[in-house]
């Protein structure tokens, strides 16, 4: 005997025992196809799935070739299977001068040490001479929650610094500003990509985020890891800062305290909604570094299903093809980062979703199958799409992800990522129920996974997301062996995460993959057949009014 996840006519899904042997529903999330589809994807000859090399020109052949023999349409540029992504990389060279002037006494930042800076503009050079420094606490500019960090400071041409994380992530109960944003969990002005575009807006020479690992979520090392590259969208109407990162928490601590003043006190009160910017007193910043940059060509993979009903309107379902393609020996001696789970497995997800839709026929609404690019290097291939979209983002119904699935079999659970953003919630708890299962709140909310998935490209757009990733925000409660063995799994996962040791594995078992990928078909049958709009929630930094 064996598990399977079939359909009934009436659209609800349901665990069902049946035969070895027997006629598979057309409807079923088959695991075996999702094996085979990551096995091909991490094998050696795709080395790893990095843009811009001979590992995207096969992958792409690959997804392509499997988009074809389900009789999908392609939903690319001009009639094709592929978006163009231009990649901007840059890459600030080792050597150069990172300084502060205090008091008139001039101290070297060291790098990877003390500071981590990238840039994401074409620039050869890195040249601030003596730029004012100002602490701008959190960084936050939220009119819907009645908060301002800047208070009508002009920051034009000076070097700011940052909390990490949210206004309320260190609060006490007792203090006023507790909750205001989210607590634990993180909203997207903790992250330290909205603080950048933020201090960009206000046109900031440089932006420097404090690192702390509890509220950011990753330690040092982490943050020093890129070695100075970075990558964006060149094609982006968004102004970008000359020189962004991170001040590690022992530099930012001496560095306040040569200005005379206490990083605590400070951070403390950060978390007031009456806080005034400080510009630090008789201290100026300046770095001298060369840099230099290049256009790296990749593309999404599109392919879709046209509605019958009404064709303009879109669910789009997502996954990101690439990984880290080739790197440094790890202990074994072994340099492909082959990305079995992160992200293999949400490809094969997306490929099965598109084989039962397929098989199915059109529905109401047009289903879009988005493999993204450079995920990894920053949502970017979804961020591409955004950009200039196949289909209108305010014609886009939802966006559906899959980000990392779990491999160790059936789940009692299904983790849910960004609670209480919209009321696809709803309709996940609805879908879990018909399995047998139950939706349980992500463990580490403060880590914001919910920003760190390609579909917050549709989310701050405004489109409402649902994202699956129960391989990387928490464990789970597996039928065989619990939320121990959830654990275990969980912890060796993460030893393996963007290392080679996320390879395929043949003890993998991939039929609680499916499970949720089934979760996944359910929702976007639902919404694909209705005429209704999924809604944001009313306190969402990303609401907006439903259709």
């Amino acid at each position: 005997m064996r598990i399977k996840y079939l359909l009934l006519v009436t659209g609800t899904l349901f665990f069902s025992t049946a035969r070895i042997g027997a006629a598979a529903s057309t409807a079923e999330i088959d695991p075996a196809r999702m094996a085979a589809t990551v096995k091909a994807l991490a094998a050696d000859d795709f080395e790893g799935r990095s843009p811009g090399t001979p590992g995207e020109q096969k992958t792409r052949a690959y997804l392509i070739d499997q988009f074809e023999s389900l009789g999908l349409q392609p939903a690319g540029v001009a009639g094709g299977w592929t978006q163009p992504v231009p990649l901007l990389h840059t890459q600030i060279a080792d050597g150069g001068n990172l300084s502060l002037t205090q008091q008139g006494r001039k101290v070297e930042l060291a790098r990877p040490n003390d500071i981590s800076v990238t840039t994401v503009r074409s620039v050869d050079r890195i040249d601030i001479r003596n730029a004012p420094m100002v602490f701008v606490g959190y960084g936050v500019s939220a009119p819907e929650r009645k908060w301002d960090d800047f208070k009508g400071m002009d920051v034009r041409n000076k070097v700011i610094v940052m909390l990490v994380n949210d206004p309320d992530f260190a609060a006490a109960r007792s203090e006023p500003v507790y909750g205001r944003f989210g607590g634990r969990r993180m909203t997207y002005y903790g992250r330290w990509t909205y603080k950048f575009e933020e201090a960009a807006r206000r046109g900031a020479l440089a932006a420097l985020v404090i690192h702390d690992t509890a509220a950011a979520g990753y330690p040092w090392s982490t943050v020093i890891a890129p070695g100075g590259q970075t990558y964006d969208v060149p094609t982006s109407p968004e102004p970008r800062v000359l020189l962004q990162g991170w001040l590690e928490a022992s530099a930012a601590k001496a560095l306040f305290q040569r200005a005379g003043l206490d990083l605590a006190d400070l951070s403390a009160r950060a978390r007031k909604a009456d806080f005034h910017p400080i510009q630090l007193p008789a201290t100026s910043f300046s770095a001298s570094l060369s840099a230099s940059h290049s256009i790296v060509e990749s593309a999404n993979v599109l392919a879709k299903l046209e509605g019958k009903e009404r064709p303009q309107e879109s669910v789009v379902f997502g996954a990101h093809w690439d990984a880290f393609g080739v790197g440094a020996p790890d202990s074994r001696g072994q340099t492909i980062r082959h990305g079995a789970n992160d992200d293999g497995v949400g490809v094969a997800g997306v490929l099965e979703l598109a084989r039962v839709f397929s098989h199915q026929g059109a529905r109401r609404r047009t289903l879009v199958f988005g493999l993204w690019t450079a995920e990894e290097r920053g949502l970017l291939g979804s961020e591409a799409y955004a950009l200039a979209p196949g289909y209108p983002l305010d014609k886009t119904v939802a966006n559906l992800t899959i980000d990392t699935l779990e491999t160790a079999g059936l789940a009692r659970d299904i983790l849910l990522v960004g609670e209480g953003q919209s009321d696809l919630d709803g309709r996940l708890r609805e879908a879990a129920t018909a399995q047998g299962r139950t939706v349980v709140t992500e463990p580490y909310p403060e880590r914001g996974f919910f920003y760190r998935a390609d579909h917050f490209s549709f989310a701050k757009r405004g489109v409402p997301t649902l994202v699956l990733m129960g391989g990387l925000a928490g464990p789970a409660d597996l039928v065989n062996g619990g939320k121990a063995a959830g654990e275990r799994w969980f912890n060796d996962y993460m030893r393996c995460y963007h290392q080679p040791c996320d390879n395929w594995d043949e003890s993998w078992d991939l039929r609680g993959a499916a499970q949720d990928v089934g979760l996944l078909y359910a929702v976007g049958k639902q919404l694909a057949d209705s005429a209704k709009w999924p809604a944001w929630s009313a306190d969402s930094e990303f609401h907006r009014p439903t259709h």
